[in-house]
Order: C-alpha cells, then structure tokens, then sequence
C-alpha cells in the first residue's frame, strides 16, 4: 500500500466476490497550521473535491462538486 493513499471499497463492489477499491491521496493544505492547530487535507478526484480535519482523519469528510470547490475559491 503506498504512504499517503485511503484505501476504501467502492459502491461498485457487490457481495459475491467482485470488490473495487479505490484510494484518495490526501495533502495537508497550505492554510494547515505546523503548531498542531488547524490541520486541512484535502483529496482532488475528478468528480468531488474531499476535505477533511488530519487530526480525526476517521470523522467524516465534507465532499464537494469541483464546481462548488471552484466558486468557494474564488469568495476567498
């Protein structure tokens, strides 16, 4: 498995032996504090835009369009 990647099942994969897993490369944002503070990750894929909080990677993550990702950039 390589550093860095969330292995997960896919919704793709049934029950009766055909599992697909595909993997998110999280990158600690640039806005991420290096004092253990605010801790920013986010994981581009081609259809959603993952964030999350490095610190409880296991929460939940918010999951964006990349059009949306695109507009709340562009408020900063």
């Amino acid at each position: 498995m390589s550093a860095g990647l969330n292995w997960f099942k896919s919704s793709y994969s049934d029950g009766e032996g055909e599992c697909v897993e595909v993997a998110l490369s999280w990158t600690k944002s640039s806005y991420s504090s290096g004092q253990g503070g605010e801790c920013l990750e986010m994981a581009p894929t081609p259809t959603a835009i993952h964030i999350r909080d490095s610190k409880t990677p296991a929460t939940q993550a918010l999951h964006l369009t990349p059009a949306t990702w695109s507009a709340f950039l562009k408020s900063l």
